[in-house]
């Protein structure tokens, strides 16, 4: 049966933080690294202050706007500000450089962004399709040849309100467009609206978190890691602590300073925290509930080390956490079971659903009309490929039990997940590609020691050719984000194809990293994420 729609000042930000602010207006909502705390009614004056100022430069209801930042306040003021006056928020990687930071500005269709002003000098470097004007965060506003650049603070008036929109904001009207990696080409912009938002981890979601509850975030804002939680928090009531990004060794004292109760934790996260010395104190904690992201062998020892309740789930960004576990489950790979709202099949490629521990790809679909993303911008033909019969295609392999369990078994998609950094095979490629001695590469996962997968490419170069790989690293670095820079690389002469000449990568995975091939953290390379004050 289809659940009704809620009210607005339950899902849809301007009414939701209205409401607050005047139920608890001395609550707090934010914390932040430098201590400094955000009430309700403090959350909404910044909000409406960078509202007002965004709609002096010209952004209207139903319009976009990049917003290019690390965790902070401005990323926070961003992202409310932009909603409350029923604009689109488009968050960005960090990383982005090169192609796709050229793609996703031109998908994006945004006059205006706001942006970390490091990160500036990047949009020099590529086309900026429809920008106009960057709103620069920090203490530099470098130019950019054909944007306006005006600095944060100065676009900030006191005693400006911003107007009321056209309309009113609905549950289904767009709040975000989210990019994740795309398998067969560019990344995909993902629709989401506020009630797909709001569907993913509120109390039916995420029944283990509670209103009273502080959510201390870690994962970036430009991931539903990062935006969703803090969404969902506010639409509780609740509160957050935003910190910078993860960090093994100020983890906890950041879960204490903050007095932070709940924390989402990537897989590889877990086994960085486990792999630290023992220390007296690991248990003198406020931390009460910890999601681990894919459930492996070292979450199931996470809740007895450092006592707290593990829990693990499916999610992504198309969708609003359909699978859940109960506490402290002890199987690796076990997700749960299925969300009040939702209905899930384990399918063939024709969409017949296997029997019970057949493994096939999960499809979804919810009772409620707009909980989960309405599409990927500007690309119907991937829209129409995943809607296909009316269901969701995770493009995830998985079984189901008797029991009605699910289990996640294996990625069917040609990408790759890096740390918790979704990456397209095809755009490493299409980068590997430009290096002039390469004749044909294939980019492909192989195992890492810390969960998920490292990027290893495999190439043949050209007749005559030979590649140095520390220069061919040079060249990437260069040209793509950090995170999707290869750490193998192996050189063959022609690579294996199939008869119609296509690249075969399946005998490329089995042979995984084999004697011959270069391994750029042995050889001393390590990349790391830009730091951005």
């Amino acid at each position: 049966m289809t659940q009704s729609i809620p009210p607005r000042e339950t899902c849809v930000l301007r009414y939701v933080l209205d409401r607050f602010a005047v139920e608890k207006p001395d609550a707090v909502f934010a914390v932040f690294d430098d201590g400094e705390t955000w009430s309700f009614a403090e959350t909404r004056r910044r909000t409406r202050r960078l509202g007002a100022a965004l709609q002096g430069l010209g952004v209207g209801q139903d319009d976009h706007v990049v917003a290019w930042l690390p965790n902070g306040k401005a990323a926070l003021a961003a992202n409310f500000a932009i909603n409350y006056i029923g604009a689109v928020y488009v968050p960005i990687n960090t990383a982005y450089r090169g192609a796709l930071l050229a793609h996703v500005i031109a998908n994006a269709g945004a006059r205006v962004i706001i942006a970390h002003g490091a990160l500036l000098p990047r949009l020099a470097e590529v086309d900026r399709a429809t920008l106009e004007i960057a709103v620069a965060v920090g203490d530099k506003a470098p130019t950019v040849t054909g944007l306006s650049t005006h600095a944060f603070g100065d676009i900030l008036q006191a005693d400006v309100e911003p107007t009321e929109p056209d309309q009113a904001i609905e549950p289904w009207h767009t709040q975000s467009i989210i990019y994740t990696s795309g398998t067969t080409g560019p990344s995909k912009g993902v629709l989401s609206s506020y009630l797909h938002n709001f569907a993913s981890m509120n109390a039916a979601a995420w029944y283990c978190v509670g209103d009273d509850d502080r959510f201390l975030v870690n994962m970036p804002m430009f991931h539903v890691g990062g935006s969703f939680i803090v969404y969902s928090m506010l639409c509780r009531g609740a509160s957050i602590a935003m910190t910078a990004g993860f960090n093994t060794d100020t983890f906890w004292a950041a879960a204490r300073a903050t007095d932070s109760s709940v924390v989402f934790l990537l897989g590889v996260m877990g086994a960085f925290l486990l792999k630290a010395p023992a220390r007296p104190d690991e248990r003198d904690h406020p931390l009460k509930t910890v999601f681990i992201v894919p459930f492996t062998e070292d979450a199931t020892r996470f809740a007895e080390r450092f006592a707290v309740d593990v829990y693990t789930i499916f999610n992504m960004t198309e969708v609003s956490t359909p699978i859940i576990s109960d506490a402290n489950p002890t199987e690796p790979g076990y997700c749960g079971k299925p969300r009040a709202g939702v209905d899930l099949r384990v399918v063939d490629e024709n969409d017949i659903e296997r029997a019970p521990g057949e493994v096939g790809e999960l499809i979804v679909r919810t009772d409620q009309p707009w909980a989960m993303n309405h599409g990927y911008y500007k690309d119907p033909e991937a829209t129409v490929a995943a809607w296909r019969n009316g269901w969701f295609h995770t493009g995830d392999a998985f079984r189901k039990d008797a029991a009605g369990q699910f289990y996640y078994v294996d990625r069917i998609k040609d990408s790759i997940r890096r740390r918790g950094e979704n990456i397209s095979s095809i755009e490493v490629e299409s980068q590997v590609n430009e290096h002039p001695a390469v004749q044909e590469c294939a980019a492909i996962a192989v195992p890492s020691k810390w969960g998920e997968d490292e990027v290893m490419i495999v190439l043949a170069p050209k007749p005559g050719e030979t590649i140095d790989p520390v220069a061919l690293i040079d060249f990437l670095t260069a040209r793509m984000a950090h995170f999707m820079v290869p750490r193998y690389v192996r050189i063959l002469d022609e690579l294996p194809k199939t008869p119609t000449t296509k690249i075969q990568k399946t005998p490329l995975r089995q042979a995984g990293v084999t004697a011959d091939t270069w391994d750029r953290e042995a050889a001393g390379i390590k990349l790391k994420a830009e730091r951005l004050s």
